[in-house]
Order: structure tokens, then sequence, then C-alpha cells
């Protein structure tokens, strides 16, 4: 699910019962005003990512349906001043994971992205999309070929899909990151890293020394450097 948090200066909230937020907390997982430097909102993008088939009720998912609408609504709610997206996932839908991405890479707000756990698969182009990445020491991120479930033809035609979708992606992560096509590729089809599977395997550091990610940091260094983003437009 997709949580959120606006810190907000806001009078009219200083005297709410403290009983109404946690109400909120435990309904919605979000906490909607505090007394933060700046008003920002925070985007979780967790577990799988869900597309166009609805994944069994067991699965932890975020649905694309749901973060599409919050992003629009981000970039047009003039007291949001920034976006921080908290990423731990195992990847999920090409497409819409893809689809996210780039909404979130044509904001005109600033944006900070924060790898905790893992920003696996299909998570690699969404941690790449925010103006300035970050990663905790002790999380990874996997960087493997396209896949697919199900009925796949044998024919020509699949194998050129793929190649095709495989591209994409590659040119996103390439135009939003400091890693080269080339050196992407070869994590990707690395053999005798992953059991039963091609691709390899980046822990935090390796990650910004690869250029994938831009920094090694925490939640604090994240939203530092948003408000620093947020100060930096108001100055020009």
């Amino acid at each position: 699910m997709s949580d959120e948090i606006k810190n907000c200066p806001d009078e009219e909230n200083e005297n709410e019962p403290a009983e109404t937020q946690t109400d909120q907390i435990i309904e919605t997982g979000s906490v909607i005003k505090t007394k933060g430097k700046h008003c920002i909102h925070c985007l979780t993008i967790v577990g799988q990512i869900e597309g166009h088939y609805i994944l069994p009720p067991q699965n932890k998912s975020t649905k694309y349906e749901h973060v599409i609408p919050q992003l629009v609504a981000i970039e047009e709610d003039p007291e949001i001043e920034g976006l921080i997206v908290m990423l731990n996932t195992v990847g999920g839908d090409v497409e819409a994971g893809l689809a996210i991405a780039e909404l979130i890479s044509g904001m005109s707000k600033p944006t900070v992205s924060l790898v905790l756990g893992g920003g696996h698969s299909i998570g690699v182009p969404l941690a790449c999309s925010a103006k300035e990445s970050f990663i905790v020491p002790s999380a990874t991120m996997t960087i493997h070929p396209v896949r697919m479930n199900g009925l796949v033809l044998g024919v020509p035609q699949t194998l050129s899909y793929f190649d095709k979708m495989q591209e994409r992606i590659t040119k996103f992560v390439t135009e939003n990151s400091n890693i080269k096509a080339e050196r992407f590729r070869e994590l990707m089809f690395t053999t005798g890293e992953l059991i039963t599977d091609v691709g390899t395997v980046l822990d935090g550091e390796a990650a910004v020394s690869e250029g994938l990610i831009d920094n090694l940091g925490g939640l604090s260094d994240a939203i530092k450097c948003l408000y620093s983003q947020i100060e930096g437009g108001k100055a020009e």
C-alpha cells in the first residue's frame, strides 16, 4: 500500500486531539500534518508492484492505480513542496512500475528516493526516477533481464518483444542515473551470482560506486537533500 506524510505547518492542527491523530494512523497508515520545516509528501512503494492483474490477497503489494493519482495530486497541490519516495520492493509488473517511474521523473517539484531493504527488478528504475537518490548500506538492488509468467509463444516476435522492453528499461535507467548502458547490460546478464537466474545483486555501497544510485545515506540525509532542493528552488 502507499502511505503519505505531509509535513505541513498548520496552526489549526496544533490543538487536534491526540485520539484523532492515532485513529488516522490506524485507519490509513498516514500522518497528514506535522510541524516540519517544509510541506513534503512521503510515498511508499513496498512489496510487489501490482499491474494489470490482481495479486493474491496474501501478497504485500503497491497498486499502480492508487499511486498514479497521488502523483498527479502532489504535482498539482501548491501546498506540497517536495516528494520523498521510500522503496522496499521485490519488483512486479514491468509496465506499471515503469509508468510510475516516468511520472516521478517528469515531476517539476523536488524529488528524492530512498531504497530501504531492497529495490529489485523494476524497483531499479523507480529508485533512479527521483532527482536525487539514496540507499542505506544494508539495502540491495537486484538487476536482471525482463521475465514473463504464463503462456509464452516460442516465436521470433516474443524475443523481439523482450528485447524492446529491456531496451526501454535500460534507456530509462541510464538517462536517470550515472551508470553506462554497457555496464548496466553487463550486470544484467551476469551468470553464476543468482541461483537458477541471470543477474547481479548490488549492496548499498556497490550501487553507489556503479553510479546506479547517487548517495549512500539514511532518512535524515534524504530529507536534508529534499529540503535543500526546495530551498534552492525558492532562491532561484
